[in-house]
């Protein structure tokens, strides 16, 4: 399907708004409601937990990808194909076993002997756990990736932003995003271990031009929410790049806070929703598909805007949670697949609860095919567990 400017972007029903929940009564503490099992959408926090992001002075915040990987651009280019990996949530405190099962499944789709492979590895955050500090990354991300033959470029997630340590970590001493900004925003590429160099991306929420697509990445900070309560900095941004996204390109959009998710824990993002729901009556443009983490699991939504289906994709099970027990499963109670959830015009398709994976992406000029990978936790075959094109 072509994504294109539209004349009018029209939903199922309206964009999604989110009045704040009732306070608590006063005369103690009370269990929350526990969601419909096919309800999508958590109800809002009040307040959300926020942490102003770093101060930038650029102006521009796109990176093309000939810029910092033109052999990679210019093949793209000349096969009017562009492949990359997407996955989130790798941090792998609790040891790399995991993550690193899913690094070697995505080295060997690298043919040895050329052919197609990927210009670079998307990924959708929480990079580091639990509170982003740098001195974790060289356990936590270079030696997990060292022999990853491509770029990686990432937005972070609540993790990589928190610098408000839990109970028994270690005490926080530093700010919100310093390990993210020196290691992804680096003014100039510079080794900080033996594996590979810091990126230049100008800044945590940005984007990326390749040939056949714009990735616009976003920051939805601690709590999921683009912008404090009265501000719309980031939020005002995406608009803008949604408008001004090249309309012989497909468009995605990576946000590490998902927002619809079926699981028991934490379900979709409310502010999140509102906010790309705004951005895409504002810009007057539907994105290609939607790209988060967060949940660790795979979730692939289908939710239709101007008459046709756009995926909602959650690909959160990086690495992170590091054996069955750890993953979020979804909520009790669900019937078969596809699941019509309590959103008239959203459906979950497929979801895959018990092993970890990561995404491939694929686009060429009349569409985008994404291919989730499992990669079971014990070290047997990788397989391809769900395809979709659009």
């Amino acid at each position: 399907m072509s994504s294109g400017h539209a004349h009018s972007v029209h939903f199922a029903h309206p964009p999604h708004t989110h009045p704040l929940p009732p306070r608590p009564p006063a005369n103690g503490a009370i269990g929350k409601a526990r969601r419909a099992p096919n309800d999508p959408v958590a109800a809002p926090k009040e307040p959300l937990p926020y942490e102003p992001p770093p101060p930038t002075n650029l102006v521009n915040l796109t990176l093309p990808l000939e810029i910092v990987n033109p052999n990679a651009s210019q093949a793209a280019q000349a096969a009017q194909k562009l492949i990359f990996h997407c996955v989130g949530d790798t941090g792998g405190v609790h040891g790399t076993a995991t993550q690193e099962l899913i690094a070697k499944a995505m080295e060997d789709q690298f043919p040895k002997g050329g052919g197609d492979h990927p210009a670079f590895f998307y990924h959708l955050g929480d990079v580091i756990y639990f509170n982003g500090q740098s001195q974790n990354y060289n356990a936590q991300f270079y030696e997990p990736y060292q022999y990853y033959p491509a770029l990686i470029f990432a937005i972070p997630g609540n993790h990589d932003g928190d610098s408000h340590p839990r109970p028994g970590d270690q005490p926080d001493t530093e700010p919100s995003l310093y390990g993210f900004m020196q290691n992804f925003c680096d003014s100039a590429p510079h080794p900080t271990s033996p594996y590979r160099l810091t990126m230049t991306q100008p800044y945590v929420y940005w984007t990326l031009e390749a040939p056949l697509v714009t990735i616009i990445g976003l920051y939805s900070n601690i709590g999921g929410s683009l912008d404090a309560r009265g501000t719309s900095e980031q939020q005002q941004w995406l608009q803008g790049q949604m408008k001004a996204a090249p309309a012989d390109k497909k468009l995605l959009i990576a946000v590490h806070h998902p927002p619809y998710s079926l699981d028991s824990a934490h379900g979709g993002c409310p502010d999140i929703l509102t906010a790309l729901d705004r951005a895409v009556v504002a810009a007057n443009r539907v994105p290609d598909a939607i790209l988060t983490g967060h949940v660790h699991n795979y979730q692939r939504f289908a939710r239709t805007i101007n008459k046709r289906e756009v995926p909602y994709i959650v690909a959160g099970a990086g690495g992170y949670a590091n054996d069955a027990r750890s993953m979020h499963r979804l909520a009790h109670g669900l019937p078969k697949l596809p699941i019509q959830t309590t959103h008239p015009d959203v459906k979950l398709m497929n979801y895959n609860d018990t092993e970890p994976g990561f995404l491939r992406v694929t686009v060429v000029p009349d569409g985008i095919t994404f291919e989730y990978f499992q990669v079971p936790f014990d070290g047997s075959k990788v397989t391809l567990f769900d395809t979709v094109t659009v």
